[in-house]
């Protein structure tokens, strides 16, 4: 096949693979607002409900991953905890240095069950984004603002929220607060320098008072706490548009399970525990990027056939009134028409092009730079 051959049916596959996302995400959303009615008579069921129509969005950006571009994710683990691995509540504490970290979070919840029911601390920001941010709002995930003063409340009330949840879920959380760059990595150090705390080379400063809150909030609910570190082999650098592109990738996630009942309680005691696991974390990576390997069993946990099923449900049930549309157009013969359509092809290849915008480094939020500086706790 000739270049622009291939770039022209590379396009078409994004955008019935965009078509297919935007449309299911938006009736799933429409779903989920008629779900609201549920809340003051069976709160319980609103969940179950929602946990489903969660995964019908969320299981569609983990197939593109899994199936589509065919990325093998190696988890090095202690056999022994691998075991629990969803069978327990548990806060998954990640790393944030790639574009895709936060759906290498997604597929390792998803090969153990828990990828529906999975829950967040996320910017406010991403609450208003259409299908991603308000499924989010129906799963009663935790959004800030990042500003303690105005978010310790709100967080501590959403978090208690959760103790009752039907559903064994895993609550992710990013404590750097941003994705690492050199630039917020500097700054970081500079913070640590001057606050007597030892330097990480590979993190940044974790972000202590989100995670004691969330330690408070839902202890004896937790189980433990996976401290979950990702890389890539082959120095290589993932993007999401990569994954839509198709280009396979090689994960390695490291995941150490920590009983709960080893976090310390107070506050202060809880940001040091914090403060060593980071330290722990950055000679982990060190012997990474060393050796090519973690110090842990390798296990593939087996892919789970759901993510492709619910994707085919709906390209079956969306393809067939696209292509008929589309040729009822043709026969038509209208150039308004035509041109009404392309229209809508490329705002909606502009809104996807701006949903993948929001994961890459470059254009990354500004928290934790310069103007945030004094603000790093």
């Amino acid at each position: 096949m000739d270049i622009v051959g291939f770039l022209k049916s590379q396009f078409i596959c994004h955008l019935l693979i965009c078509y297919i996302f935007i449309v299911s995400g938006l009736i799933i959303n429409f779903i989920q607002l008629f779900t609201l009615i549920l809340w003051p008579i069976n709160k319980q069921l609103f969940r179950r409900i929602n946990c489903r129509l969660a995964y019908c969005i969320s299981s569609q950006m983990v197939m593109l991953l899994e199936w589509w571009s065919g990325t093998d994710c190696t988890l090095y683990t202690d056999p022994e905890s691998y075991h629990k691995y969803g069978k327990e509540n548990a806060i998954v504490i990640l790393n944030h240095n790639f574009e895709i970290d936060f759906l290498c979070g997604w597929n390792f919840c998803e090969r153990f069950g828990v990828l529906g029911s999975s829950k967040v601390l996320a910017k406010k920001e991403l609450s208003y984004m259409p299908i991603i941010g308000w499924m989010w709002y129906f799963l009663e995930i935790v959004f800030c603002k990042r500003k303690w003063e105005e978010d310790r409340k709100t967080v501590m009330q959403k978090l208690l929220n959760l103790r009752d949840y039907p559903e064994n879920f895993w609550f992710l959380i990013h404590c750097e607060g941003t994705r690492f760059t050199e630039q917020k990595h500097q700054i970081s150090m500079q913070v640590a320098e001057a606050k007597g705390l030892p330097k990480l080379k590979y993190h940044l400063l974790p972000r202590t008072k989100g995670f004691a809150v969330t330690v408070q909030c839902l202890r004896n609910v937790v189980s433990a706490v996976y401290d979950s570190t990702l890389n890539f082999r082959n120095n290589e650098n993932p993007t999401l548009l990569g994954v839509l592109n198709g280009k396979k990738y090689h994960a390695d996630l490291y995941v150490r399970r920590i009983p709960l009942e080893e976090v310390p309680e107070d506050e202060q005691e809880c940001s040091n525990w914090l403060h060593k696991l980071y330290q722990e974390k950055d000679a982990f990576q060190e012997e990474y990027y060393r050796t090519g390997t973690y110090p842990a069993v390798p296990i593939v946990p087996p892919r789970r056939p759901w993510t492709l099923l619910n994707w085919l449900f709906w390209a079956l049930l969306l393809l067939y009134p696209l292509f008929k549309l589309l040729i009822n157009m043709i026969n038509s013969g209208s150039s308004l028409t035509l041109a009404s359509f392309a229209f809508v092809i490329v705002i909606a290849s502009v809104g996807v092009r701006w949903m993948i915008g929001v994961t890459e480094i470059n254009k990354g939020s500004t928290y934790g730079n310069n103007d945030n500086k004094q603000k790093h706790k």
